[in-house]
């Protein structure tokens, strides 16, 4: 019995210019942002149901009182989900609390739940949240407070370590929650 003779080698697909390779991978990306950036449109669209729209005055603070002052709006509701902006640790006159971290994260978690209940929803209806920490060695004690919010389901979360906050806060948090 004679051995089996070894197989020829594939043959090497030619290869394209460098420039051409470069050029392939750019309309690649394009249309890969250009697809993903539509299914986000038809997801936050609800599925192309309904136009986002707006449910709390533009600009209006954790008390619900509208402050033209402030370029943006609390909540924005987009098809099922709800969209919280940012929160600090401020009280109804627009103060910080005092005391540091676990006060203002005690007081930012009270300004989501408020906002969220504006709109008849609630913590329960959380589904991410971003938290962006001045000092990450804080990590721990915000967490403490965090989770109380938080009893039974906790919702996905990201934590990001930022240079400074808006009136020297310590803690901003920031959600996406379902309707209803």
């Amino acid at each position: 019995m004679r051995p089996r003779p070894a197989p020829a080698p594939a043959p090497v697909p030619a290869r394209r210019p460098a420039a051409g390779r470069a050029r392939l991978r750019v309309r690649e990306r394009a249309t890969l942002v250009g697809v993903l950036g539509a299914a986000l449109a038809v997801t936050l669209a609800g599925g192309c149901r309904s136009a986002p729209r707006a449910l709390v005055h533009h600009g209006a603070d954790a008390s619900g009182r509208f402050d033209p002052t402030r370029p943006f709006t609390d909540v924005v509701q987009a098809g099922e989900l709800l969209f919280v902006s940012g929160k600090l640790g401020t009280d109804s006159a627009g103060r910080l609390v005092p005391g540091g971290i676990g006060p203002e994260t005690r007081q930012v978690m009270t300004n989501i739940r408020a906002s969220l209940e504006r709109v008849g929803a609630s913590m329960d209806r959380v589904a991410k949240c971003t938290v962006f920490l001045v000092d990450t060695n804080e990590w721990a004690a915000m967490n403490q407070v965090y989770v109380t919010f938080f009893p039974e389901r906790r919702p996905a979360r990201t934590a990001v370590g930022v240079k400074e906050l808006l009136f020297g806060a310590r803690v901003e948090i920031e959600c996406v929650a379902l309707a209803g």
